[in-house]
């Protein structure tokens, strides 16, 4: 063969390995570009996707609730005897943060307690009727194995109506049974009653906010007020709705 057809030869073959290579680095710059694509759309989706209700954030917000209803349902209430009451150092009641963590009502924010929590008669306009939480509280009793005279045990609200705890979620309601000092037969004696009121008049005249209420109620009622900052006068606050919690 002569030089000429060689070299025309080999110049074909050249060409033909230039194409396919390119080819090959088009097709995997586009699989690249597609997976950096995907990626960003996956932790778009995630940054910008929403909390189920309820769900806890690393901030430890409390859980939120369905918020008051027009026409309320008995609630499940957790497994008989799978909640243990916690006691302070004074033999002061608290639930169990695995089953009652508490949950708030997501129509109450700092920027509408004027029209909820701060407007007289709120909390009796959302609070379930009886014929539901009374059932709902013989349960919850079997779930905290509570076995004393139903009538001296509290179903509360973790986070009270005045709060804007949620009405009838089961995070936020639990068999409370009496405080110490309590006489047999003679009803609740629950001096956390009194904390909450003490608590919403520090929100209602901007003393205090909202969620950092809501917090401190659900973490330990009992130590709400000094970790506030709020100076508790020993004077007993009566609330203006009867069972305001």
């Amino acid at each position: 063969m002569s030089l000429a057809p060689r070299w025309a030869a080999l110049a074909a073959a050249s060409v033909t390995v230039l194409a396919l290579t390119a080819t090959g680095c088009s097709s995997d710059s586009g699989k690249k570009s597609d997976a950096k694509s995907d990626t960003k759309g996956s932790s778009s989706a995630s940054a910008n996707g929403k909390a189920s209700p309820g769900s806890s954030s690393s901030s430890g917000a409390v859980p939120v609730g369905a918020g008051p209803q027009t026409k309320y349902a008995v609630q499940q209430q957790p497994a008989a005897g799978s909640c243990s009451y916690h006691y302070t150092a004074d033999k002061q009641p608290l639930p169990d943060p695995k089953c009652t963590p508490g949950a708030t009502n997501p129509k109450v924010t700092q920027a509408t307690i004027k029209e909820t929590i701060c407007k007289a008669g709120y909390t009796k306009d959302i609070r379930p009727p009886v014929g539901v939480t009374g059932k709902e509280k013989t349960a919850n009793a079997a779930s905290y194995g509570y076995k004393g005279p139903m009538r001296d045990a509290e179903y509360d609200h973790l986070i009270s109506l005045q709060l804007g705890g949620d009405p009838n979620d089961p995070r936020n309601l639990w068999v409370e049974p009496p405080s110490p000092g309590h006489k047999d037969g003679a009803g609740p004696n629950n001096p956390k009653d009194v904390v909450e009121t003490k608590l919403k008049t520090a929100i209602c005249s901007g003393k205090a906010q909202l969620a950092d209420v809501q917090r401190a109620i659900a973490h330990d009622w009992t130590t709400a007020l000094a970790g506030l900052g709020i100076k508790d006068d020993g004077k007993k606050a009566v609330a203006k709705d009867p069972d305001d919690d």
